[in-house]
């Protein structure tokens, strides 16, 4: 999918309106699958044994509420309105916006560092929610069948395994094909939970008064801590939040912002009141809140219909946790993974292998280390909370900009939102026993992997550029020599866009030739999502037909070296790609003596550059015109 093109919309109004439509549509299936099969969990589990929280018609409508107000502000409000208006040239997510923030260059080096880490451990606990979210929500689906039958029992766990090992089995396969089908799916899940949840109120409809905040002070007030602590479960029911913002570019914020006043709000609203109001007549029936609500003969293809949205909800988080590597890539803060473009038409459609191993493995030990989705809940949250809060503080180092506003305004309106999420965060801690840890521990590693990569990959670069040779002593050095030329081009890339690489010492060293068209090429990764055209390729002749082409991309784009040769028209240079040969440095680190942690971290960084991907494919150069040149380098 792609925004909408204002230059290019149709100039028929009904034709413009049937587009958005069709966005909206569209983001109904990718945006709003993880909020949208939160009911299946979030309120029956507020009352779960492990808070301690009575089924009292008090607490009901105190937590109904909580869940109300949280959708309003930090949903509609915090999401929607203002947090959408930060955008990197349309792009969405907290890597983006680490990278907006960069981009404008008005902090001073302390304050860069502290937001870089926040913004990286951010986009790490994205990877556990990326773990969790399929687990719990397939599980929560399938054990529907439980109301209807103790059968199926034994089997939920087998079945859920069964679901997510044929959806990760299908990632290689792309979302395209079945893209077509989640937003009318979706759209379809959305009116069934909201009639179900309207009918189940018109049977009590006393607890319409929850929408007054009082009932969530007064459970506060009458539960103290318990009340507290329950707020890691309320979390859930906004699950979806980073997901709308990071998928913001996909659709543009219009389709976004329609689809979730017009059908998701709506519908959540009215299945979770109706799953309130049927728990002040049954106290004690808590379990399987959702499949209660629904007559008994649309038991089992409500369960149908909820695993197949929590399959697309699955879906869109695994789908997201691919675009966020990608996006890691090409922000220097992963080695170079396989990435497969499973679409010609929509660059954000990408698979990768390594990352959708990962995640299922961890979503399959999950599942058998927790059994049921009410343990899981109590490992759901911390991920969510966390990257909510970090996303709200990075946004503020750039509000003013965004939101010309005076500061009376914009410091409560900070002050309250930081709070809320502070308090969200805080009770999400106190699951960290009960399995919270495992998010954290995710995150951590993850953090730590991204840092090592990043920091020592400076090292190596400072190392290369202090070992290269200034161009105008090769320059001289060349004049001076005249070595024997042989026809053709030469592109050495190197990762330095200054002096002259080691690839081509290295080749000029043992060879004793040069080519007549010798280009050094150099990869610029900008803190920007997609670079124009017009500025993607910078040429500098530096003389004896030597050239320097810098090469720019942003971190949505998928570099193609050959693509972009094909761009450049200057008259010196002939990139015949029968005549053009590539030239790559193949690095192998040598690690030396350390105290025991500062060697471990290289030994951890250079078997993450060992098993990087192979430049040649991931830069799309056609492996028959490629000559690698070993390099040592010692770290």
């Amino acid at each position: 999918m792609s925004t909408v093109d204002s230059t290019s919309q149709p100039s028929d109004p009904s034709s413009v309106r049937k587009k958005i439509c069709l966005l909206a549509l569209g983001a109904l299936g990718i945006v709003y699958g993880d909020i949208g099969t939160s009911p299946l969990y979030a309120f029956r589990e507020c009352f779960a044994s492990s808070h301690g929280i009575p089924v009292t018609t008090e607490n009901i409508l105190g937590i109904l509420s909580l869940i109300f107000w949280s959708l309003i502000l930090i949903i509609s409000v915090k999401y929607l309105m203002f947090l959408m208006k930060a955008d990197n040239r349309g792009e969405g997510g907290i890597l983006a916006l680490m990278a907006l923030i960069l981009y404008e260059k008005k902090h001073t080096r302390r304050w860069v560092t502290i937001l870089s880490v926040l913004g990286i451990f951010g986009a790490a606990l994205l990877y556990g929610d990326g773990i969790i979210t399929p687990a719990i929500s397939v599980l929560s689906a399938v054990e529907g069948l439980n109301v209807a039958t103790n059968a199926f029992q034994p089997y939920i766990i087998y079945i859920s395994l069964s679901i997510l090992a044929l959806l990760f089995l299908y990632q290689r396969k792309g979302t395209a094909q079945i893209g077509s089908i989640f937003g009318p799916v979706l759209l379809l899940w959305f009116v069934v939970i909201g009639i179900l949840g309207f009918f189940a109120i018109i049977r009590n409809p006393i607890v319409i008064t929850a929408i007054n905040p009082e009932h969530a002070l007064n459970m506060f007030l009458d539960n103290k801590f318990q009340g507290f602590a329950v707020l890691g479960t309320v979390v859930l029911a906004i699950t979806g939040g980073e997901v709308l913002y990071a998928d913001m570019g996909h659709f543009g914020k219009g389709p976004i912002r329609n689809g979730w006043f017009a059908v998701v709000l709506p519908a959540l609203i009215l299945n979770y009141f109706g799953q309130g109001a049927f728990l002040l007549d049954n106290p004690l029936l808590s379990e399987n809140l959702f499949y209660r609500i629904a007559p008994g003969f649309l038991l089992y293809p409500l369960v149908a219909l909820a695993t197949f949205a929590t399959i697309i909800a699955s879906q869109a988080v695994i789908s997201g946790a691919f675009s966020l590597t990608r996006q890691a890539i090409q922000l220097g803060l992963c080695p170079r993974l396989h990435i497969i473009h499973t679409s010609s038409m929509a660059i954000g459609q990408v698979y990768l292998p390594s990352i959708n191993l990962a995640l299922f493995i961890g979503t399959a030990s999950l599942i058998l280390g927790f059994e049921n989705s009410g343990n899981l809940a109590g490992a759901y949250g911390v991920a969510v909370s966390g990257t909510m809060l970090i996303t709200t503080v990075l946004a503020l180092f750039i509000a003013r900009k965004l939101w010309p506003v005076r500061m009376i305004i914009l410091v409560p309106v900070a002050t309250f939102f930081i709070l809320a999420n502070i308090a969200f965060f805080l009770s999400c801690l106190l699951k960290i026993r009960a399995g919270g840890w495992i998010p954290a521990l995710i995150a951590a590693v993850v953090y730590f992997l991204m840092t090592i990569w990043r920091r020592n990959r400076a090292i190596i670069r400072h190392k290369m550029e202090e070992q290269s040779l200034p161009v105008d002593i090769f320059i001289k050095d060349i004049e001076h020599s005249k070595p024997l030329r042989v026809s053709g081009t030469a592109v050495f890339l190197s990762g330095n866009s200054s002096g002259i690489p080691r690839t081509l010492l290295h080749n000029f060293k043992h060879n004793k030739v040069l080519h007549n068209t010798t280009v050094l090429m150099s990869i610029k990764n900008e803190d920007i999502p997609f670079v124009p055209e017009e500025t993607r390729a910078e040429i500098t002749e530096l003389g004896c037909g030597i050239y320097r082409i810098l090469v720019r991309y942003g971190f949505s784009e998928n570099p193609n070296i050959p693509k972009v040769l094909k761009t450049i028209h200057y008259e010196q240079i002939n990139f015949d790609p029968m005549k053009t040969t590539f030239f790559l440095g193949r690095e192998t680190l040598l690690v030396n003596q350390a105290p025991f942690l500062i060697k471990l971290e290289k030994k951890i960084f250079a078997f993450m550059s060992k098993n990087s991907f192979d430049a040649s494919k991931f830069y799309k150069i056609p492996p028959g015109r490629v000559i690698e040149l070993g390099l040592q380098i010692e770290i």
